[in-house]
């Protein structure tokens, strides 16, 4: 769990309990904030929005299960975030956006300076949602861009919307993991997304549970995994009418990949350290330089623990 954390989940909120979330938030002293299906008044939904904005901290925010519950206060945390300057992660999951609210969102999530995960999961999106998700991927050279996007659970999306998506994703320099579960996909647009992982250079985790897939998109993920590079480490397919047999496979394929990357990685922290070793004993003062940098990179690891 972060330090300076507050997370309350399904309560309604008196007017003390937020005034005491409003000066955490003033003292800069929270990392985490998440009020999850919380009721909370628009007066006192308004006073959290204007503290979110000057806090210097704030690093993710949870906002899920229909917080956001109206367009004025979508209004009311874009104004927020375009103020704020830390936050790392957004959580609007099973709020009731729509393309309209995503489109006063949109301008803001585009530019924030810190803005590397996105949960609009069960947001009531369409193919017009989906243009301005697309533009937070930007294509590689371009300025950095979203590392984990949910989309999960908006059956509005159309074939046109994904087919936009799957273009996004496959020149995407710094997308990591993709959750579309609960989509109604099928194997058609699946094959398009197969193509837009094979083509990314930096996505390792691709959820596509309950979306609709059969053994012919196994197959070909399959002989994706088989057959060509990817950055791919794992793939989601649970609750597809997919065979045991074939998620098995696929598992299989992409755990032999990690397993390598894994052994050349270790094989070149050795090398390193053996390279640290020698300039050590050739030097008895870089021998103190390093011994103190070790040092202070595990306290810094405790730290953040």
């Amino acid at each position: 769990m972060l330090s300076g954390s507050i997370q309350i989940s399904g309560e309604t909120l008196s007017s003390a309990e937020v005034k005491d979330i409003c000066d955490s938030l003033r003292t800069n002293s929270v990392r985490l904030l998440s009020l999850r299906g919380c009721h909370i008044s628009d007066r006192d939904f308004h006073r959290i929005s204007r503290h979110v904005a000057d806090c210097q901290s704030l690093a993710q925010l949870n906002l899920n299960l229909g917080v956001v519950s109206n367009i004025n206060r979508v209004k009311q945390l874009a104004e927020a975030l375009a103020s704020n300057r830390s936050i790392h992660s957004l959580f609007l999951h099973g709020t009731p956006l729509t393309d309209s609210g995503l489109a006063i969102l949109n301008p803001v999530l585009s530019l924030h300076p810190s803005l590397i995960s996105l949960d609009l999961g069960d947001c009531i999106l369409g193919d017009e949602g989906m243009n301005l998700i697309c533009g937070m991927l930007p294509p590689d050279g371009a300025k950095s861009g979203l590392k984990e996007l949910t989309l999960s659970a908006n059956p509005a999306i159309t074939v046109k919307g994904w087919a936009r998506l799957a273009i996004a994703v496959a020149h995407s320099s710094q997308l990591r993991v993709l959750n579309l579960d609960y989509n109604p996909l099928g194997d058609h647009i699946a094959g398009m997304l197969a193509v837009a992982v094979a083509s990314s250079r930096t996505l390792e985790v691709v959820d596509l549970e309950g979306t609709g897939l059969t053994n012919q998109s196994a197959q070909i993920f399959l002989d994706m995994v088989e057959n060509y590079p990817t950055s791919l480490r794992t793939l989601i397919l649970a609750e597809n009418n997919i065979s045991l047999e074939l998620q098995q496979q696929i598992s299989d394929l992409l755990s032999e990949g990690e397993e390598e990357e894994e052994n050349e990685n270790e094989g070149q922290e050795d090398a390193e350290r053996q390279k640290e070793i020698w300039i050590a004993q050739s030097n008895p003062e870089s021998q103190a330089i390093l011994m103190s940098t070790h040092l202070e990179d595990s306290l810094l690891a405790e730290t953040e623990m």
